[in-house]
């Protein structure tokens, strides 16, 4: 019999619980995706009521990326100290502040400020609750539970659109930011109540009382308790961010941040910019909401697929394809479509494979590396992709300002899937 807790986990079936926690975590993502994309929602009442220009939309749609990034470098490091479980409700607690200061900004400046709070609490919580699902998983659906975690992000944008666009008949933009918050809030008692510290995590850290808390998850998750946890093996705890850069997984870091940093790129550029591209294109506001949900869509159901095929088919193998047709669906939306329907197809397929790359992403990140520097690998990643990746809408803004068209733009924003499915090929056959 088992006396090992993660061998345990690894070895035996997953109970109702451990999925509870899976949908939970699916929640939190599906907040971030709400959260990211509410500025979008919101983006069309502003540019109104403010008479700001495309370079300054662009800035204020790049903040709460470059919040994200600080968040997932600080606080990723900080859920590998303290706990996936506090940190988590901590990012939760930032986040609502966040959303709610931006439902009272009267100037960009202000709203800026706020969405780069908002971002902060994004942050950490991605590089959390990838941790969280991959060690409340078994070995054998940990790639499939982290991919249906990341498959959150769409869903919470087509359900946030959708209630958006309700909002936004009746009431103003800061509509948007204030339902956000309120979502966000309802979530601290879940979070207390039905998702706990991660067992990987309390044998990692071994502080004091772990034993007992350990042996309560287990026994809340229908698995059997131990009677005493196995010794520590290896040396002294190293500094985890230095262990990324340590021999056996500096490759592994580069390569997988990399992919992150330039696919992020792409994927931002469609989410952010749909709306205004679409209206510009002489379609209704009203329509540009309608299309975003369905690029979301498209998002929600590459990601199912993707977690679906990864029982045949290799991660690695799936997210370099999704990122191959990533390009070529972003690329054919750049050169415009004559009407709603024909463009609300190519919206979906470019957010199907764009988000498809995203979350076989995570699903490499979270089975790439060992426990102790899991959330600070992912935040890592994220923090870098995420930060750089908030060129992403101010880029393509500056290239609309100064004159360029769709198609120049969105072929040159399509180079990041490209070197992407790069970084991966240069994996090699080790991972994934």
């Amino acid at each position: 019999m088992a006396t090992d807790p993660r061998a345990i986990l690894d070895s035996r079936p997953m109970s109702r619980f451990q999925w509870g926690i899976v949908a939970i975590m699916v929640g939190l993502n599906a907040l971030d995706g709400f959260d990211v994309l509410s500025i979008s929602f919101a983006s069309p009442g502003i540019v109104k009521d403010w008479g700001i220009d495309r370079a300054a939309l662009g800035i204020v749609l790049s903040m709460e990326l470059i919040g994200m990034a600080l968040g997932s470098l600080v606080l990723g490091g900080i859920a590998d100290r303290i706990g996936r479980r506090r940190t988590i409700l901590g990012c939760l607690a930032v986040m609502v502040v966040g959303m709610l200061g931006a439902s009272s900004a009267h100037d960009v400046i202000t709203l800026s400020l706020w969405r780069v709070l908002t971002g902060l609490g994004i942050g950490g919580m991605l590089a959390a609750t990838n941790a969280a699902v991959a060690e409340a998983s078994n070995a054998s659906r940990r790639s499939l539970c982290v991919v249906i975690m990341a498959g959150g992000y769409p869903v919470g944008a087509v359900i946030g659109g959708s209630i958006s666009a309700v909002l936004l008949q009746h009431f103003d933009w800061p509509a948007v930011f204030q339902f956000g918050a309120f979502a966000t809030f309802c979530f601290v008692p879940l979070v207390w109540w039905r998702a706990p510290e991660s067992i990987a995590f309390l044998m990692a850290r071994r502080k004091p009382g772990a034993l007992a808390e350990i042996n309560a998850t287990l026994v809340r998750m229908g698995h059997p308790s131990v009677v005493a946890l196995p010794e520590v093996t290896g040396g002294a705890e190293r500094v985890p961010l230095a262990m990324l850069f340590s021999p056996g997984l500096l490759r592994l870091t580069v390569l997988l941040t990399l992919a992150y940093l330039a696919h992020i790129m792409t994927f931002y550029f469609i989410l952010k910019w749909i709306p205004k591209i679409v209206v510009d294109m002489g379609f209704a506001a009203s329509s540009a909401g309608f299309v975003l949900v369905w690029a979301n869509v498209g998002g929600a159901i590459g990601s199912v697929t993707l977690g679906l095929l990864t029982a045949k088919v290799r991660v690695r193998t799936l997210t370099i394809l999704a990122m191959a047709v990533s390009a070529a669906m972003v690329l054919l939306f750049g050169r415009g479509q004559a009407d709603l329907a024909t463009l609300t197809l190519v919206a979906a397929a470019a957010g199907f494979f764009t988000n498809a790359g995203v979350v076989g992403l995570y699903a490499l990140l979270a089975q790439s590396f060992p426990t102790e520097v899991r959330a600070t690998a992912t935040g890592f990643a994220i923090g870098i992709g995420r930060g750089g990746s908030a060129l992403a809408p101010a880029l393509a803004g500056f290239l609309f300002a100064v004159g360029y068209g769709l198609q120049t733009v969105a072929a040159l924003m399509a180079l990041g899937s490209v070197v992407g499915l790069l970084a991966l090929l240069g994996l090699g056959n080790k991972k994934g």
